[in-house]
C-alpha cells in the first residue's frame, strides 16, 4: 500500500471503477466522457453529455489558508477547480461551447460563514464572464446549497455540466500505433491567468497538503482531516502555509502555490479543434491516475512518454518533503502537463504546439504510441524507466 492509499484515497479509484464496471459505457466506450443518445432533443445525429465533479480535498487546504491568513479570495479558485474538472473533461470529446452548469455545495455552517458562501456562489459567474472573453458560452442554471454539518467536515464544492453536440463534431479516442503525444504545460502563467500557476490542478491534494505542511495544522485544525487516518501521515511535512518560494522573480506563499486554481485549457482547445480536429486521434485530461490516465482509453497500446516537460518546482517540493518515489508521483500528480493530444503526424503536433504558445502555455512532443498485447504506460525520466 502506497502513502496515498494510507491516507484513505486512491490515485486510480479502483473501488469506483470496480463499482461501475458493469454499467453501460455509452455510445463510444473509449470516449473520454460518457456520451449518450440525444434523449433531450431526440435527434439521431446528436448526442447528450453530462458530467459531474468536485474540487475534492482542495477545499480543506483553502479552509486552512483562509483561517490562517483571512484571505477569502482563495475560495474563488475552489470554484474554478470544480468547474474545470468538468469542463476540460468535456472538452476532451469536443465540447467547448454552450454548456449548462449547476452547482452542488454542502457546507458545515458552524465553520463556513455566509461571506465565504457568497464568494463561492459569485465566483462561478466571474469564471463564466472570463470565458466569454474567449467566445466560450457557459450558462449557469443555479444549483443546490445545503447545510450538512453532520456529514461534511468543512465544505464540499461540486458542479454538474450538460451539453448537446452533433455526433460528427465529437472527438472519440482512437489512439493508434505511431501517434505522437503532445503535452500542454500545467504550470506558468498563461495569457488568460492573473498569476503564476503552480500546476497542481485538483488531483493529489490530499498528499500535497499532508506531505508538505507542518504538524502544527493537525493540532490547530482537526476538522481539516479524516480522524481515522494514521496520525503518522497527517501533516507530516515541514512547511508553513505562509512560507514563500521565489518563482519567476515573485515570492509566492506555499499555501497559495498549492492552491493555484486548476488551469482550464478551454480557450486553447477551442482554437486547436477549429483547425486540427481531423488529425487528432485522442485527447486526454491527465486527472485521476495522472500520467497513467490514458490506459483507460486505449486497447492493446503502449504509451511511451520519454520527453516530458520539466517537472515544476511545486511537484519537486512535494517529492522532497514526502520522500515519495517518482514512480508513485507520476501516478498521483500531473507532474507538469495535464492535457495530452494524440496526433497522426509531426505537422499536427507542431500546429498544436504553436497554438498553445500563443496563449503562453508551453507545449512539446512528450512521447509516442506503439502497438502492444495489452494496455501499458512507460515513463522515462532522469534515466529511470517506470512501467504501469
Amino acid at each position: 500500500m502506497n502513502i496515498y492509499e494510507k491516507r484513505g484515497v486512491s490515485a486510480q479509484k479502483e473501488d469506483v471503477h470496480n463499482a461501475i464496471k458493469n454499467l453501460d459505457k455509452g455510445l463510444y466506450p473509449l470516449a473520454f466522457c460518457k456520451i449518450l443518445p440525444d434523449y433531450v432533443g431526440g435527434a439521431d445525429d446528436w448526442c447528450n453529455i453530462m458530467h459531474a465533479d468536485t474540487a475534492g480535498t482542495k477545499t480543506s487546504l483553502a479552509y486552512l489558508y483562509w483561517k490562517e491568513t483571512g484571505d477569502i479570495s482563495v475560495w474563488e479558485g475552489i470554484v474554478q477547480d470544480s468547474l474545470v474538472m468538468n469542463l476540460d473533461d468535456m472538452a476532451c470529446v469536443g465540447i467547448t461551447d454552450d454548456i449548462i452548469i449547476s452547482s452542488t455545495i454542502g457546507r458545515n455552517k458552524n465553520l463556513i460563514p455566509g461571506d465565504v458562501l457568497s464568494v463561492i456562489i459569485n465566483a462561478a459567474q466571474n469564471f463564466i464572464n472570463k470565458m466569454a472573453d474567449h467566445d466560450i458560452r457557459l450558462h449557469l442554471s443555479g444549483g443546490e446549497t445545503a447545510d450538512v454539518g453532520d456529514i461534511v467536515r468543512t465544505i464540499d464544492v461540486g458542479f454538474t455540466t450538460f451539453a448537446r453536440k452533433r455526433k460528427d463534431e465529437l472527438v472519440i479516442n482512437d489512439i493508434q500505433d505511431g501517434d505522437l503525444i503532445v503535452g500542454l504545460a500545467s504550470y506558468g502563467q498563461s495569457a488568460y491567468e492573473d498569476a503564476y500557476n503552480g500546476g497542481m490542478g485538483s488531483n493529489g491534494l490530499t498528499s500535497a497538503r499532508h506531505d508538505v505542511l507542518s504538524k502544527i495544522y493537525m493540532e490547530k485544525y482537526p476538522e481539516s482531516f479524516d480522524p481515522a487516518t494514521d496520525k503518522e501521515f497527517v501533516y507530516s511535512g515541514s512547511k508553513l502555509l505562509t512560507e514563500t518560494i521565489e518563482l519567476e522573480g515573485v515570492e509566492i506563499p506555499i499555501g497559495k502555490l498549492i492552491l493555484s486554481p486548476t488551469r482550464t485549457y478551454l480557450p486553447v482547445l477551442k482554437k486547436i479543434l477549429e483547425s486540427e480536429k481531423k488529425s487528432i486521434h485522442g485527447i486526454i485530461h491527465c486527472t485521476g491516475g495522472a500520467q497513467t490516465k490514458v490506459k483507460k482509453f486505449v486497447k492493446n497500446k503502449k504509451i511511451i512518454k520519454d520527453n516530458l516537460l520539466p517537472v515544476p518546482p511545486l511537484f519537486e517540493l512535494i517529492r522532497q518533503e514526502s520522500g515519495t518515489h517518482y514512480k508513485e508521483m507520476f501516478e498521483v500528480f500531473n507532474m507538469g502537463h495535464r492535457l495530452e493530444f494524440y496526433v497522426k503526424d509531426r505537422a499536427t503536433a507542431d500546429a498544436i504546439i504553436s497554438i498553445s504558445k500563443t496563449f503562453k502555455i508551453d507545449a512539446q512532443i512528450v512521447g509516442r504510441v506503439e502497438e502492444s498485447d495489452k494496455e501499458e504506460v512507460e515513463i522515462v525520466y532522469r534515466e529511470e524507466r517506470f512501467s504501469y
